[in-house]
């Protein structure tokens, strides 16, 4: 109080004591402002670092569906990946930051984005271009090729193809991965593990190749233990898997091809020599008990048709492949090329000559049936051909569809889609989804936090 009584202003001196009182509050209040000043700043640091840690710790479970939607280009935007994760816009950016800093996506905050919640633009999504890739290997009776390909399906870089195939696999296998080990190096890369594709069916959980009937290969080959020796002994990190050339063209044209969004798609392809087929079922390829299903190749559709490999008549496999539309068109195939490429040639170059037409046909009428039966069996919501197939479709897609139809009882209520694969090199990049598989369930266990 002052001395009338009443409460002290703003600016008057009392007493001693009541000014000594309030100088010396106001120095504590000053010196405490310098020092809370910098400890609030580092408070709220520590505070935005630990609510991020908490993003992440609750979205981490996330990380691999995450990755998945920008592989499969089903996540173009931030605001989409968190639709579709049914998480937080916090959440969903916490788990793509994560992802950048593992160098497997790219965050791109840049106007012009698509929109995102309320008309705000949203941060792009994509694979980094930079990131690591896979080791892919493909044999098949005509040669075999390694690429590496990156997350997307990209493939970054391929080996020169070899177009001699010994009987001795590990002399074939270890050749493959050394021209694989080559493009490695040259790139600087890291390698997240390698994937091989094989003209066979390859028996589960032994990685044998059951039946290679088209290579000179003895029968129950181990087929992936010998590549995984080769990658290990050639230094590549990572796994190393192996699976049926049509069954990995299914798969990646199922996630970055002529496939996606099939909930049931059944994939029939002419390799090199003969015919697969593979199956996926709600994004997973259908391998039955041991990695043997879906053998179509040996459908009968020509009961007194040509002789099969496998001791049967007429089956898909010698009746609508490469060397069957070859010799129906009285051609006799060179050493030039592969046969599948002279077929190919065949094709476009003469398809007006009556006798190269009717050898088309007679191609398209065994397929159709083949087909026809598959559509009675599994009754797929889409049909993606592949190789010489994917040219007759091309050729003549009417009469194609019209056999199926006419021989199918759910071709006739209703029409199955029946499109070309539309992914050069579709088991190559198959072959690479084994290996990106691990780091697709797993991100940061596949990679490491440090990565």
């Amino acid at each position: 109080m002052n001395g009338n009584g009443a409460p002290p202003r703003v600016g008057d001196v009392t007493t001693v004591s009541t000014t000594s009182t309030a100088a010396g509050a106001a120095d504590t209040a000053s010196t405490a402002a310098g020092t809370s000043g910098t400890s609030a700043a580092a408070a709220a640091s520590a505070a935005s670092a630990a609510s991020a840690r908490t993003r992440l710790e609750r979205g981490r479970g996330a990380l691999g569906p995450a990755l998945e939607l920008v592989h499969t280009g089903r996540a173009p935007t931030r605001a989409v990946l968190t639709a579709e994760l049914g998480v937080t816009r916090a959440t969903a950016g916490a788990v793509a930051a994560e992802l950048e800093a593992l160098g497997l996506i790219r965050v791109d905050s840049r106007p012009g984005g698509a929109g995102g919640a309320q008309g705000r633009p949203s941060h792009r999504l994509s694979v980094d271009e930079n990131g690591p890739v896979a080791l892919a290997a493909q044999v098949h009776p005509d040669g075999f090729r390694a690429a590496l390909v990156g997350l997307g399906g990209r493939i970054v870089a391929t080996a020169p193809g070899k177009v001699t195939v010994s009987a001795d696999p590990a002399q074939v296998l270890g050749a493959v991965v050394d021209a694989g080990a080559a493009l490695l190096a040259e790139s600087g890369r890291r390698c997240v593990g390698a994937g091989l594709a094989v003209p066979s069916a390859v028996a589960e959980p032994e990685g044998t190749a059951l039946n290679p009937l088209h290579l000179a290969w003895p029968a129950g080959a181990p087929v992936r233990a010998i590549f995984a020796e080769r990658v290990k002994a050639a230094g590549i990190d990572g796994p190393a898997l192996t699976g049926n050339d049509v069954n990995l063209a299914a798969l990646a044209e199922h996630r970055h091809g002529a496939g996606r969004s099939a909930q049931h798609l059944l994939c029939v392809a002419t390799g090199h020599r003969g015919v697969g087929g593979a199956l996926v079922l709600d994004g997973r390829l259908h391998s039955g008990s041991a990695g043997l299903a879906l053998e179509v190749g040996h459908l009968t559709v020509n009961p007194e048709g040509r002789a099969c490999h496998c001791g049967s008549r007429g089956c898909l496999d010698v009746e609508a492949d490469p060397l069957a539309f070859l010799t129906a068109a009285g051609r006799i195939p060179g050493p030039e090329v592969s046969l599948l490429q002279q077929a190919r040639d065949l094709l476009h170059a003469e398809y007006a000559d009556p006798g190269v037409r009717a050898a088309a046909e007679e191609l398209i009428d065994r397929l159709g049936l083949g087909l026809a039966g598959l559509v009675n069996i599994l009754n797929p919501d889409r049909i993606i051909l592949g190789g010489l197939h994917r040219e007759l479709l091309y050729a003549d897609p009417e009469r194609l569809r019209a056999v199926v139809a006419d021989r199918s009882l759910w071709g006739r209520s209703g029409g199955v889609p029946i499109l070309p694969c539309t992914l050069d090199h579709n088991s190559l990049v198959g072959a690479a989804e084994l290996a990106w598989q691990p780091v697709l369930d797993d991100p940061l266990g596949a990679l490491g936090a440090a990565a």
